[in-house]
């Protein structure tokens, strides 16, 4: 994801939006947790990658002595810091960060990971993972859709009033060679500034199983597995490092 999408400079109707939606961050952050722990019991220190606005940093904190975060997103990461007071946040690319530490497990979630433009990019990305995670360390990554399973000519929508704040979203979806393109339009309104609108584009790489076994070697985490983690999400894959 080399230049953002307008929703990721607007981190608050991102956070109200995902609020108004009952995004289940907390829920997700102890599941998390859980698979953590049954592959590490001792882990204390988590990076999470592409963290947005701190949601699952949020859970996270309760769990671990420490945590850090990393996006690549300027708003974003200004909001997080506002809820993560005190917590080391990085901006960076997921391809390429240098945060001079290892941790005990790192997390990549909200299929973030789709962004990477083709494999090759996948693995740079894993090898940048692999490098931050110490011996028996925990990787968690939230993928998109695989060319499997990949739904084109979806529509999907909301409307979400949240602080006096309403927002809607209308997006559609399509397969386009090895990639899903969602075209997302935005409406937002408030008393105070009335009625805005602005238009995101996503291309979102549709990864096979394969490339994220390989991408997973490539982070030194020799054996991968895939959890369901419900209808209508794409599960996760999970490794730890030898």
């Amino acid at each position: 994801m080399d230049e953002l999408s307008p929703i990721y400079q607007n981190a608050e109707v991102y956070d109200a939006l995902y609020q108004g939606r009952d995004r289940t961050y907390e829920a997700d952050s102890q599941l998390m947790i859980k698979y953590i722990r049954a592959r590490n019991p001792s882990a204390s220190a988590l990076l999470d990658v592409a963290c947005g606005t701190g949601r699952n940093l949020r859970s996270f904190a309760d769990a671990f002595d420490h945590i850090e975060g990393v996006d690549l997103a300027e708003d974003m990461l200004r909001v997080a810091q506002k809820r993560l007071p005190g917590v080391p946040l990085h901006q960076g690319d997921m391809k390429d960060f240098r945060l001079g530490r290892t941790f005990d497990a790192v997390t990549c979630l909200f299929s973030a990971i789709g962004y990477l433009g083709d494999a090759e990019q996948l693995y740079t990305a894993l090898r940048c993972f692999g490098r931050h995670l110490n011996p028996g360390g925990v990787l968690v990554v939230e993928p998109w859709y695989s060319p499997d399973n990949a739904q084109s000519g979806r529509v999907m929508g909301d409307v979400v009033t949240v602080d006096g704040q309403t927002i809607a979203r209308l997006s559609h979806t399509v397969v386009e060679g090895k990639a899903h393109r969602m075209t997302a339009h935005y409406l937002v309104a408030s008393p105070e500034s009335g009625i805005r609108h602005f238009t995101d584009l996503h291309m979102l790489s549709l990864f096979t199983r394969q490339e994220y076994e390989t991408a997973f070697a490539e982070a030194g985490v020799a054996s991968v597995e895939y959890l369901e983690t419900g209808p209508g999400r794409p599960g996760l894959l999970i490794g730890v490092k030898s």
